[in-house]
């Protein structure tokens, strides 16, 4: 019932009155108005309601056409060819037959709907790529200002770990006549044999590639190597260990060839301390 509710409610039963539907279309309202009365009745009070309001609608027409309408049938009435077969066929139903409507625009119409649509849509996703893009640009930075941040928090815990440590002791290897600005802070724990320069404390000038700082530690009057070094921006927040060394009090810079020397260069000392 629900389904017959929503057939008539669809508006195919005042199309086919007027005309307006497909030829499939026409057959299958012939075919439900067979079937099912309620949809027969219906049919039939939409042929009255458009016959009473095409009634009160009606326009009287002139008199002098009237004339001409009532003369031309007298002049042909004698001709059976200019009027309906005096036993016409029977309608199924009491339905009456519509003339089949003209093709529409209706495809035409579809189709520039679904380019409009589909225009519409490659808009709204270039858009949303573009956010897309935006939003992972963002995500990238923060992403690196969190490692940048976190290696930052790490450095400061272990410099804090290094100075805390009474065992260190802390040394500043100021510069020489080749470079007088120079600075170096070592901390140097006799006990445990430890040895690390604070690389944010550095102020050295940044190496060459082919050049290396060397820093070395003398022992018993004779210079121990304890490794070499770069002065770069990416190592600024580290406290960079170096070898291992027995007991101490004097340590150097000298800037040597990449890879470092066995002994110093003395004409290239940068920087040496004592404590």
């Amino acid at each position: 019932m629900e389904d017959i509710k929503a057939y008539i409610e669809s508006g195919i039963l005042e199309l086919y009155v007027l005309g307006d539907v497909t030829p499939s279309e026409k057959l299958q309202v012939e075919e439900m108005a067979s079937k099912h009365p309620v949809i027969k009745a219906e049919l039939d009070e939409i042929e009255r309601s458009m016959e009473l309001f095409a009634a009160e609608n009606a326009v009287e027409p002139p008199a002098q056409l009237r004339d001409r309408v009532l003369n031309s049938l007298l002049t042909n009435f004698s001709d059976d060819n200019n009027f309906p077969s005096k036993h016409p066929q029977p309608v199924k139903d009491n339905v009456i037959a519509m003339p089949a409507p003209k093709a529409t625009s209706f495809y035409k119409y579809a189709f520039a709907a679904c380019l409009a649509l589909l225009i519409a849509s490659v808009v709204t996703l270039f858009s949303v790529y573009n956010k897309l893009q935006d939003a992972n640009t963002q995500l990238i930075a923060l992403n690196s200002t969190n490692q940048k941040f976190s290696k930052t928090v790490n450095f400061m815990d272990r410099q804090l770990n290094v100075y805390r440590d009474t065992s260190f002791k802390v040394i500043k290897l100021k510069g020489t006549a080749n470079l007088p600005s120079g600075l170096v802070v070592v901390a140097f724990s006799p006990s445990k044999k430890k040895v690390v320069i604070d690389m944010a404390d550095l102020d050295m000038p940044v190496n060459d590639k082919a050049h290396q700082y060397q820093l070395w530690a003398i022992v018993g009057k004779k210079p121990v190597s304890l490794g070499v070094f770069d002065k770069t921006d990416a190592d600024s927040t580290v406290m960079k260990e170096m070898k291992s060394v027995d007991l101490t009090h004097t340590f150097a810079v000298t800037r040597e060839p990449r890879g470092g020397s066995v002994n110093p260069t003395m004409s290239e000392m940068m920087v040496i301390g004592t404590f």
